[in-house]
C-alpha cells in the first residue's frame, strides 16, 4: 500500500474536520467518522494492491512472450492493469 495506516487516518481526520468546519457535515463523533473513512480508504487502496499483484503474476507467467515483444514491462503492466481493472469493474 502506498500510504501507511497513520497517513490514511491523518487524511480522514482532515477531511472530517474540514467538512465539519464548513458546516457540510454534522457528526456526533469526528473520531468515529474519521475511523470509518480511513477504513474505506484503506479498503480501496487494498483493492488496487491486489490488482497490481495479479497483474505482476500474470506478467510473470508470460515473461518469455514479453521478452520477445517490443513492449517494455512498464508499458505492458499499465496496459494489462487497465484492461483487468475494466474487466473487474474497478475504478482507478
Amino acid at each position: 500500500m502506498r500510504l501507511s495506516s497513520d497517513e490514511i487516518l491523518f487524511i480522514a481526520k482532515k477531511i472530517v474536520r474540514r467538512l465539519v468546519s464548513e458546516e457540510k457535515l454534522q457528526v456526533d463523533s469526528e473520531e468515529r467518522v474519521a475511523m470509518a473513512i480511513a477504513k474505506i480508504i484503506a479498503d480501496e487502496l487494498a483493492v488496487e494492491d491486489r490488482l497490481n499483484q495479479e497483474v505482476r503474476e500474470t506478467l510473470m507467467l508470460h515473461a518469455s512472450e514479453l521478452e520477445r515483444s517490443n513492449v517494455t514491462y512498464t508499458e505492458m503492466f499499465k496496459m494489462l492493469k487497465k484492461k483487468m481493472a475494466k474487466e473487474k469493474g474497478i475504478v482507478l
